[in-house]
């Protein structure tokens, strides 16, 4: 027990404090753990309180600290209560994995194996940021900053990483390394031996390969400077990008430190072009740029204010509710697309994503693989614990902000750097003490805050703060990585979707190459420019495939098929066709709207795009010497049966383009969702579902669209015609005609900026849709109406379009749902039945009892009469089905 006490007095602990540990907890580790988070704080020497070094401080601030225990620092806490903090980690043993208590605890061995994580997770930490020290180093001309002990264990803890990091900050940046010869001599450890932040990476190598293997003065023999055991010097050169001695993986403390300072390197560098990216933004024309769907970011503490950060990322808009511009709707806004400084920016953004690149590959070079070419080295088997805390922390941030890019083109022109995140993916689940990372949710940064009332610093001592941050579980990597995975999947149907059944591979005669030679035409040329541009984006998403079989491969070999099947088991899915979703359990809407909606949006999430079957069988008694081309169930049949068997390139790049980007970024909310069915073997044949924004006559209405994806898209906009027009009998806005045109400048339906060839897309025209034409106040679409804003002929035009989507884009719809849309349609009125009664009771409250007419704007208006217009009657009938989908009757029997 001494040899455990000695250890705990070098963490920091007071001799009591290692004694009173150890009694209650048998392992140092988690004894360590225990002192640190201040469970021991009250125990004192028999002399008195005897204070920790002077590193213990700076350890004791970043703790955990639970949010609902606030007197976890009152030195007369009772460490008793440590024995239930396991349930703030919302660990999951799974009895399907392998007991691994009896297998010898070296550090190879993984802390998190069996182990499942929740998403549903908020951790309070204290954490420390300190002034840098700065250092002169040999041959470098300006002073360099150390790493500090606040900077190295930043980051939200699990288990004991906390212990480790400070034990291996503290063994390797102050006391003495003893000759472990038995000569006497030692020599004397600094901060800036290991910890130096240096200009690069490589330098940094070259610096610790010029200190790590020592020389004894005493007995001449060589030891590693960075374990203090026996070591022979070994200047053979590692297979790797970067220049580097086998010296350098002699111990895992080396590993711990190169990690801890190379992944600290490669966050900075990532922040510093970020932050370079977003300052030229902001001096562009924002609303020309995609809006990217953002999670909350683990951001470096540094990068914070000291108040809480209230600024939110916003997904796609939500439907406009104030009053619309005096041109009206349809007219797109005065957005141009700036066309200048694009190249410049792309070639900076490639020379960035190159040095980032090169730098993860050099770090790679130190990250713990059992299939290193040349062979493994002492370090590739015995991991240092720290090693994935560092991941976690660091190289979790970056990847992550990587993977939630929702454009697989940018991702496809950035691949020389996202190749080599893959690289580290497979690297990591291919390890058996680093795999189980793949799995657990990434810990993000939602809040930070000063923490008040602390003594200031001693005077001549570094300035040190402390802040409370505020972490939530999110997706783990390999949850990031599927979603991705189906935008793969997506774009692999676009690009080969659209080819003929049957082509043959042959090579072209001399004659034809000679032809192909001599043409000069550009159709020629564009033809071979567009064919490489599908093969490169093509080539990019068989990588992201193969990179999802071989993580999963490796952790079905590393941790089981039942970790693996677990893992499946969260992932994102999109089913391959309506088909695929028969199986799964009807969604309960809970007892309380904040439950109702919270099922409808997980809901919506999982439906919002399918493939399915849009085709009409053909008749029984067909003969065979008919036409066999495929008929749709599809106001653009015609025009998608001319393009049967067509291979256009160009059209099947934009498609695969959009489909990628449509899987995972169609917005869904409480208020408005928009759902899209694609045809599984025609993906130009498109329909599309929204529903009504919250706040407008259009609420909770369902209106749908066919939409085709023409012969030149997305040279030219899609094809759009609005199908619920109850028969063409009614107008539903200015903008959306009784017969389904639909007026919007970006389909060149209505005056104003138009069609962007290569750049606008099928989501900007369905968020236009949804956001500008059904919106608060119709009447103003109409620009020669747009000053009527609340004006009796709005009020009464707003409350007629309220009968006729009561009429039509409800109980029409209910009652008959059109193909394919009956599913999503009777899950959406059943989930929001509640909310609906509520909306019908005030809808017919607010009714003017004007008779209701197809075209509120133009037809002459007569005042109410005491007959009934039919409202108060199609309100309860739509009552009537709604309590019936409640009671779970089937209203399609």
């Amino acid at each position: 027990m001494e040899r455990e006490v000695q250890q705990l007095v070098e963490m920091g602990a007071t001799v009591a404090q290692a004694r009173a540990a150890l009694k209650e907890h048998r392992d140092v580790m988690e004894a360590a753990e225990r002192i640190f988070d201040g469970s021991f704080d009250h125990i004192v020497d028999e002399d008195g309180d005897v204070p920790m070094s002077s590193s213990a401080p700076i350890q004791q601030k970043p703790r955990m600290m639970t949010p609902n225990d606030e007197d976890d620092d009152e030195p007369g806490s009772d460490g008793g209560e440590d024995e239930g903090d396991d349930e703030d980690y919302d660990y999951d043993y799974d009895s399907d994995f392998e007991d691994k208590s009896g297998q010898p605890q070296g550090a190879a061995v993984d802390p998190y194996a069996g182990i499942f994580f929740s998403k549903d997770r908020k951790e309070e930490v204290i954490e420390v940021e300190e002034e840098p020290e700065m250092v002169t180093m040999p041959g470098i001309n300006e002073k360099l900053p150390l790493m500090t002990q606040g900077q190295w264990m930043k980051g939200c803890p699990e288990g004991s990483e906390q212990s480790f990091l400070f034990s291996l900050y503290r063994e390797l940046s102050e006391g003495e390394c003893p000759c472990p010869h038995g000569c006497g001599a030692s020599i004397t450890r600094k901060k800036s031996d290991f910890f130096t932040m240096f200009p690069t990476f490589h330098e940094y190598i070259k610096h610790l390969q010029s200190i790590v293997s020592r020389t004894c003065s005493r007995c001449q023999k060589t030891f590693c400077f960075a374990c203090g055991e026996s070591d022979t010097p070994s200047h053979h050169k590692v297979p790797a990008p970067i220049d580097v001695d086998a010296s350098l993986f002699h111990c895992s403390n080396l590993q711990g430190a190169i990690l801890g300072i190379g992944l600290a390197m490669l966050e900075k560098a990532f922040l510093d072009d970020s932050q370079e990216l977003s300052s030229g933004q902001k001096s562009g024309d924002k609303s020309s740029r995609k809006r990217r769907k953002v999670e909350f970011s683990h951001v470096p503490v540094s990068a914070f204010h000291d108040d809480e950060d209230e600024e939110e990322d916003v997904y796609y808009p939500l439907p406009v509710q104030g009053k619309k511009p005096k041109l009206g709707t349809g007219y797109a806004g005065d957005a141009r697309e700036d066309m200048s400084g694009q190249l410049e920016a792309l070639n900076a953004q490639r020379a960035k994503d190159e040095k980032l690149a090169t730098l993860l590959t050099q770090i790679r070079t130190f990250l713990p693989s059992v299939n290193r070419e040349g062979g493994g080295h002492a370090s590739d088997y015995l991991v240092h614990p720290t090693a994935l805390a560092h991941l976690r922390r660091r190289f979790n941030f970056v990847s992550s902000q990587l993977l939630r890019n929702d454009s697989l083109t940018d991702m496809s022109d950035r691949s020389v750097l996202y190749f080599e995140l893959f690289e580290w993916l497979e690297t990591i689940s291919s390890h058996e003490a680093l795999a189980s990372m793949m799995a657990m949710p990434i810990m993000v940064v939602t809040s930070v805050k000063a923490v008040t009332g602390k003594k200031p610093s001693p005077k001549g001592s570094s300035r040190i703060r402390e802040r409370t941050i505020i972490y939530e579980g999110s997706s783990g990597p390999r949850e990031l990585l599927e979603a991705i995975v189906i935008q793969a999947q997506a774009a692999l149907k676009g690009l080969e979707g659209m080819k003929p059944p049957e082509t043959e591979d042959t090579e072209m005669s001399e004659e034809q190459k000679r032809m192909t030679a001599d043409d000069k035409g550009k159709a020629k040329d564009d033809g071979a420019v567009v064919s490489e541009e599908n093969r490169k984006l093509l080539t990019f998403c068989q990588r992201i495939m193969n990179t999802a079989k071989a993580i999963d491969r490796s952790l079905v070999e590393t941790k089981g098929k039942a970790f693996v099947d677990r893992l499946h088991a969260s992932l994102p899915k999109i089913p391959a066709s309506s088909t695929a979703r028969e199986e799964i359990a009807p969604v309960e809407v809970g007892e309380t709207e904040e439950s109702a909606m919270e099922a409808y949006v997980k809901w919506a999430s999982r439906v919002r795009f399918e493939y399915c079957d849009l085709t009409i069988p053909p008749p029984p008694n067909a003969t065979g010497e008919e036409d066999l081309t495929p008929n749709y169930k599809f106001y653009f049949n015609n025009e998608a049966r001319m393009l049967a068997n067509s291979d256009i390139p160009k059209r099947s790049l934009a498609i695969a383009k959009e489909l990628a980007v449509l899987t995972t970024n169609l917005p869904v909310a409480w208020n408005s969702s928009i759902f899209l069915r694609v045809d599984e073997s025609r993906v130009d044949v498109i329909k599309a579902l929204i529903t009504g924004p919250e706040g407008t006559p259009y609420y909770n209405g369902c209106f749908l669209f066919d939409v085709f994806l023409g012969p030149n898209y997305n040279q030219s906009p899609p094809s759009v015609k609005y199908m619920t027009t109850n028969g063409g009998k009614f107008r539903f806005n200015p903008n959306l005609y009784a017969d389904g045109k639909v007026c919007l400048s970006l389909l060149g339906t209505w005056s104003g900026p138009g069609w962007i060839p290569g750049k606008s897309t099928l989501l900007q025209v369905l968020i236009s849709i949804q956001s500008m034409i059904l919106c608060d106040e119709p009447y103003l679409n109409e620009p020669g109406w747009a000053n009527s804003g609340g004006t009796p002929k709005s009020i009464a035009y707003s409350a007629n379009i309220r009968r006729m989507v009561v009429k039509t884009a409800m109980l029409g719809n209910l009652k008959m749902p059109p193909e394919p849309w009956a599913d999503v349609i009777r899950t959406h009125f059943r989930l929001k039945a509640r909310s609906i009664m509520t909306q019908l009771d005030k809808w017919l409250a607010e009714d003017d009892g004007a008779p209701t007419v197809g075209d509120g704007a133009y037809n002459q208006r007569t005042n109410a009469t005491g007959s009934s217009n039919g409202f108060a009657e199609d309100v309860a009938e739509l009552k009537a089905l709604l309590t019936r989908l409640q009671a779970g009757e089937d209203l399609a029997s």
